[in-house]
């Protein structure tokens, strides 16, 4: 029997799903989201892919060797404000460290105008209401030292006064609990006897690390979403066993890999964000794979754009989160977003009178006005519409027919009132949209010590292909890829099922040079023991984990770190000016030439391990590169698209994504049409296919 792997992204608007058999052939498929109940998309999905396979549901499911899986339950309960009901526990006398924030109120460069006048900002709601925040006398010091016993009788009065007040879900989070987790852990003990099925959140367990704050909101956060995002996964897991699926579930997270289903239904904070990154992760696996090592994503979908880098082959990473100003430390891999997708809506600024792009976006529903499901405000795809960029006749394979008319009614009103006409300003939409886009790759870039024009661009989501050739243009960027063709639409799920299982520990202690090397290496061996018995729990032999191993390092005095990676868990005296060098390399990078300081003590904050596994991949193998004249079968009937460089409409040739073969060239003004996107080749392009079936674009 041919086995199959698969992987599946829920988003705000699509579920995308993909399966890849043993061979490399690929299957995609694209369903609405459905966001009242998101388990009927995700399984409406499998069925969908299943009838294109040629196969029943039931079949492809006992045949799948793996399925990985994105979730948006725990986002989309947090964006909704659809969480639990949370009580907190902590110790006595900081029961409002989670009220208090830090000064900045998770502003911090988000909205220049709330942070240059902080009186005009507000907190956001509070994750727990002060009536369900008990206090509770123990204390342990910051050498990890118990000072005050746990007392036990309180305790038990506290998660009483909870349960009767109807939480839901208690986090626990006690002062420098990392240090010594025994009392965090009875705790835990003593809920479980008192409100027996009440979800639970210990900070040890989810982020050993300093910064009060947010560690408590981190815990907060993991136990809001928890009873949730729990309930989701446990009936994904149950449905598709009744449908025959019997190999572990997989669930994609935010460090860049997969958890088991037991451990994101402990943790589902690491779910939030693991769409997009699973983008990242299969535009490495395609990366290394073409020897492109340096790559800048960009995921275009209905909703939002997603940008990540890598560099060097690894994936850029980030340890602070922000979520409805929430901060809190996890690491993840960097992504950053911004509401602009093929579902930003047009408006008109009623104080300048300009033309904006977003954030309010149309969503699965009603969507663009061309969806023709009630939506009245124009949005970019009903711009890229009148522009002739999209085939109405030919949307989503042939699945849906968009109105081009009504798509003009929407726009025209603001044409009108700019002077515009009506392509000028569905040109300027399509425009506002991609400088928008440009403008957040330079500052992702250039924060991190990067020149974009360094990168090649990955350009993928339903959206991304249309627009990439523009902001690409703006950036300096000379090449543009458009991944697997028509995969490219639904690529974080091909990059859930290129993914390995990954488990990230950390240890925070303070060591300042001349450093131990004995002291370091005992703690890497300690995280090293860590993520080993994780794999094993993942039913992963010993021959097959791998880990790496990482720390954050700073001067002496500083408060921000940077990471600084090492070659193994064992690091002897010789090794240590190597590791100040390394550091300084970063550290320059960063903030500049010279802007380290030469002779200064250092210090080592965080101690890091990354313990992974491979799973099965997916093939992808190169082909015999052909002529570069494109064959007739992929030539379509042109049709006239309006482009900016010539201030009118021109006739352009239109081709068949699936047809066109390794080697061939088409040159722009053109658009190359897949099932779930479409390539805009500019004037003065060119786009080529690649011997592993890629569209490359020379911009």
């Amino acid at each position: 029997m041919t086995q199959y792997f698969c992987g599946i992204d829920i988003g705000g608007t699509f579920t995308d799903c993909v399966v890849v058999d043993e061979a490399g052939r690929v299957v995609t498929c694209k369903v609405p989201s459905t966001p009242g109940n998101f388990a009927e998309g995700m399984l409406s999905a499998v069925d969908r892919v299943a009838e294109r396979l040629g196969l029943a549901p039931q079949t492809l499911c006992e045949s799948l060797a793996l399925l990985s899986h994105g979730t948006t339950t725990g986002t989309n309960a947090v964006i909704q404000k659809r969480g639990a009901k949370v009580g907190l526990l902590t110790t006595k006398g900081h029961n409002d460290v989670i009220h208090i924030m830090r000064g900045s109120r998770g502003l911090d460069g988000r909205d220049i105008r709330l942070v240059v006048h902080i009186p005009e900002s507000q907190k956001p709601d509070p994750l727990v209401p002060k009536r369900l925040i008990r206090g509770i006398s123990e204390r342990v010091d910051c050498f990890g030292a118990e000072i005050v016993a746990l007392n036990e009788a309180e305790v038990r009065r506290a998660v009483a006064e909870l349960h009767a007040a109807g939480v839901e879900a208690i986090a626990v989070c006690y002062l420098w609990s990392f240090l010594d987790p025994s009392h965090e852990r009875r705790t835990r003990e003593i809920i479980e006897e008192e409100a027996p099925g009440l979800y639970v959140s210990c900070s040890n367990e989810l982020v050993p690390k300093w910064g009060e704050y947010e560690r408590t909101t981190a815990t907060a956060l993991n136990t809001y979403i928890g009873p949730v995002t729990s309930a989701y996964l446990a009936t994904i897991d149950r449905e598709l066993q009744d449908k025959g699926y019997r190999a572990p579930l997989q669930i994609t997270q935010c460090a860049g890999g997969t958890i088991s289903v037991a451990k994101a239904r402990e943790a589902p904070l690491l779910t939030l964000d693991s769409g997009p990154v699973s983008g990242v992760m299969g535009s490495k696996f395609l990366g290394d794979l073409c020897g492109t090592p340096n790559v800048i994503t960009t995921d275009m979908g209905g909703t939002s754009f997603d940008v990540g880098i890598i560099h060097e082959g690894r994936p850029a990473s980030s340890y602070r989160s922000i979520v409805n100003q929430y901060e809190y430390y996890l690491p993840k891999v960097d992504i950053q977003a911004i509401g602009s997708g093929g579902g930003s809506q047009v408006w008109i600024d009623g104080v300048t009178g300009s033309l904006r792009v977003g954030p309010e976006s149309a969503g699965a529903d009603p969507g663009p006005v061309c969806y023709s499901r009630g939506g009245e405000v124009p949005t970019v795809t009903d711009a890229d519409l009148v522009l002739g960029y999209l085939d109405g006749e030919n949307f989503a394979g042939g699945t849906m027919r968009l109105d081009r008319d009504a798509a003009a009614a929407a726009l025209e009103p603001i044409a009108k009132q700019l002077g515009l006409s009506l392509f000028e300003c569905a040109s300027g939409v399509a425009q506002i949209a991609e400088f928008q886009m440009a403008d957040l790759i330079r500052k992702v870039t250039i924060q991190k010590g990067f020149d974009p024009r360094d990168f090649v661009l990955f350009a993928f989501g339903g959206a991304g292909p249309v627009h990439a050739a523009v902001f690409a243009r703006e950036l300096g960027i000379d090449r543009v890829v458009v991944p697997q063709r028509e995969t490219a639409s639904v690529w974080c799920a091909f990059g859930a099922v290129s993914s390995d299982i990954l488990h990230l520990d950390e240890r925070v202690e303070i060591t300042r040079s001349p450093f131990d090397p004995g002291r370091i290496s005992a703690i890497l061996g300690e995280l090293r023991e860590r993520g080993a018995r994780q794999l094993e729990r993942d039913g992963v032999a010993p021959d097959r984990q791998r880990f790496a191993f990482s720390v954050d390092m700073r001067h002496r005095g500083q408060i921000n770190e940077v990471e600084v990676e090492l070659s193994g868990d064992r690091i002897a005296s010789a090794d240590l000016p190597a590791l100040e060098r390394a550091f300084v390399e970063r550290y320059e990078l960063l903030y500049g030439q010279g802007a380290s300081l030469p002779g200064a003590t250092l210090e080592i904050v965080t101690f890091r391990s990354r313990a992974s596994a491979a799973l099965p991949k997916p093939v992808l193998g190169a082909q015999e590169l052909v002529g570069e004249t494109p064959p007739d079968a992929a030539r379509r009937p042109s049709r006239s698209i309006y482009w900016a460089e010539l201030g009118e409409p021109a006739e352009s040739a239109i081709y068949d994504g699936a047809a066109l073969l390794p080697g061939n060239r088409v040159a722009g003004p053109a658009v190359i049409e897949t099932e779930a996107t479409s390539v805009v080749v500019h004037p003065d392009q060119v786009c080529a296919v690649d011997r592993f079936g890629n569209f490359e674009l020379r911009v």
